[in-house]
């Protein structure tokens, strides 16, 4: 299969990158590698929604994939998701996308700027209607994530991203990969390794060794399950 593996760093998906066999390296942020049978593009944009889309909307123009799968770690809210759990996201919403109304923010959706419904967006939400059957995917708690361009670390802040969102997992770039991959029509998977609770700034409480390694198995159990000839 041709598949295109999208993460915001290096380091969250080192591991799988130095098992993997380097074919050409395109750019400093995109280079092909074999693994298990298949032909596997790295793209490594950066952080954030800004970067991501464009890099990934130029790719997905480029070159046709079978798939693409998102991997990175995230905050969780603490709605049933805990550190450690690794998660499929197959909902994304985006807090950061509106206005203040005093107290209270109100969606670009609610603002009457944006139809919620208009492609790729569904009643507000970007969603993951045909996600990936494999096995481990199955098995994944499924999950809403929020995709924000400032972590917030007061707990006023917080309260209102949570309120706003109701989602269960916090990301930068995931909306992004999301809104890429609907106008492009692939299939796609964003798998989350959940390092740290969505709370007031305490890297200490973080257990980023254990979501990385815990993401490490989850992505290569993914890529074996992976048929060789498409899906």
């Amino acid at each position: 299969m041709k598949i295109l593996i999208v993460a915001a760093t290096e380091f969250e998906i080192r591991p799988l990158l130095n098992r993997m066999n380097r074919v050409k390296e395109h750019s400093d942020i995109l280079t092909s590698y074999t693994f298990l049978g298949h032909e596997i593009d790295v793209l490594i944009p950066g952080i954030g929604m800004m970067v991501t889309a464009f890099h990934m909307g130029r790719q997905l123009l480029s070159v046709r994939y079978d798939i693409a799968v998102n991997a990175g770690i995230a905050g969780t809210y603490g709605k049933g998701t805990k550190v450690g759990d690794v998660v499929e996201v197959i909902e994304e919403t985006m807090s950061e996308l509106g206005a203040e109304e005093g107290e209270k923010v109100v969606s670009v959706f609610e603002l009457g700027l944006m139809d919620p419904d208009a492609f790729p967006f569904k009643n507000g939400l970007l969603l993951n209607e045909k996600p990936l059957k494999l096995p481990s995917l199955r098995e994944m708690k499924k999950v809403r994530g929020n995709t924000v361009s400032l972590i917030r670390g007061s707990k006023e802040g917080i309260m209102e991203v949570r309120k706003f969102a109701d989602a269960d997992v916090e990301s930068m770039e995931g909306a992004a990969f999301f809104y890429s991959c609907l106008s492009a029509g692939i299939p796609f998977a964003q798998v989350r390794s959940v390092s740290n609770n969505v709370e007031e700034r305490d890297k200490s409480a973080w257990n980023i060794p254990q979501a990385l390694k815990r993401l490490d198995n989850a992505l290569q159990t993914v890529i074996e399950e992976l048929p060789r000839k498409g899906l």
